[in-house]
């Protein structure tokens, strides 16, 4: 037991240390974007220089030459004065064609998502759909088409798991998905003393972090999704953190909270059907999030414990896509509480491949969720 128990200790502190790693390097990437800015106006300061140096030493040829007359020769003189830096500072991000800020807070631009309610914005009162909250967007357009106590809270279920997959695959680099997570043990009881869905890995196994994210997105493995927390922050409770910053990068943090990864019931864990949407339209543009939710069916990769691996299905996607929606549905995840009922976000292209986002929530089963989705697609969007 005490065996295991330094075990622990020490994954964890690897785990630490990869988190570091990997902040650092956001750190120095930072530092030569901010390098490059500095050698960019140092530049066109000296390309102004000689310019200025030109047209003076034009001047003072013309002076010389007598070929002035005194009112123009005044004219110039005021032309060549010095400017002042601040002057000087906007000629010079004219000419380069953009501002440059002082110090840049961030190593990319953060997108704000919105959307926009119109007058054709329709109310989905239909006694089709079952579900008592829901919105469907035009991702093209960032327009609302139709909704139902959008902006009401709800309890996202495992809905959570879409920020999960966002802010992990944010934060770990592509060369590292090979890499492998040793399941603790902690992590095991945690999915199980909590009633979620596992994906099966069991404690000592090495689970490439790959497989981490399938397993999250795909079966909404509770175990698979604390282990890419922890491998990514080093504790779920540093990786919830990131995520609810991460929300506030969205502009979403005063109508969405979370407190786990994994989408248990709490108060304090709540959004909206349309920040779920604003939340999937930032994890559709990000290509490992895209990739990963829209896989119907998933092997895990061979291990000790399990040698054939693990396969795993998305089955919001397997059983929506024989049905008639009027398009394709290309990306989903679903969720379930008894508090919350069956919800779900789904993305897909329709109408001559129009991007559209779909939330439903407080659905009475898992069946009854993906006809609601049928129905809003086939009743809100316009054949082309």
């Amino acid at each position: 037991m005490a065996e295991s128990y330094f075990d622990d200790r020490e994954e964890d502190r690897e785990a630490r240390i990869r988190y570091e790693r990997r902040r650092c390097m956001r750190r120095e990437r930072q530092r030569r974007m901010r390098r490059r800015r500095r050698q960019k106006r140092l530049l066109c300061l000296a390309v102004f220089g000689v310019i200025l140096i030109v047209i003076c030493v034009s001047v003072k040829s013309c002076r010389r030459a007598g070929k002035d007359e005194a009112p123009v020769q005044e004219q110039e003189q005021a032309a060549i004065e010095p400017l002042d830096k601040a002057e000087l500072e906007k000629i010079i991000e004219e000419q380069s064609g953009e501002t440059q800020p002082e110090e840049p807070e961030t190593e990319e631009e953060v997108l704000v998502y919105s959307f926009t309610q119109t007058e054709d914005t329709a109310s989905i009162a239909c006694e089709e759909v079952i579900s008592t909250h829901a919105i469907l967007v035009d991702e093209s357009t960032d327009t609302i088409i139709a909704s139902k106590g959008a902006r009401e809270r709800i309890l996202p279920a495992s809905m959570t798991k879409v920020l999960t997959l966002l802010v992990a695959a944010e934060h770990i680099p592509e060369e590292e998905l090979g890499h492998t997570f040793t399941m603790t043990q902690e992590i095991v009881d945690y999915a199980y003393r909590n009633d979620c869905s596992s994906v099966g890995f069991v404690a000592g196994e090495k689970v490439p972090v790959r497989d981490l994210f399938y397993g999250t997105a795909l079966h909404s493995g509770g175990d698979a999704a604390v282990g890419l927390a922890v491998y990514t922050a080093g504790s779920q409770e540093a990786f919830v953190e990131m995520m609810n910053q991460k929300l506030g990068e969205l502009g979403i943090a005063e109508s969405t909270h979370f407190t786990n990864c994994v989408g248990l019931y709490d108060e304090a864990h709540y959004t909206t059907v349309y920040d779920m949407a604003i939340i999937m339209k930032a994890a559709v543009h990000n290509d490992r999030c895209r990739e990963v939710l829209s896989a119907h069916i998933y092997t895990t990769q061979p291990t000790q414990e399990h040698p054939d691996g693990i396969e795993i299905s998305n089955w919001f996607l397997r059983k929506i896509e024989d049905k008639d929606t009027g398009g394709e549905v290309l990306c989903a995840k679903t969720g379930y509480i008894v508090q919350s009922k069956n919800c779900a976000v789904s993305y897909g292209t329709f109408a001559g491949k129009t991007p559209y986002i779909c939330v439903t929530a407080g659905s009475t089963s898992g069946w009854r969720c993906i006809y609601d989705h049928v129905e809003i697609y086939n009743r809100y969007i316009s054949s082309p």
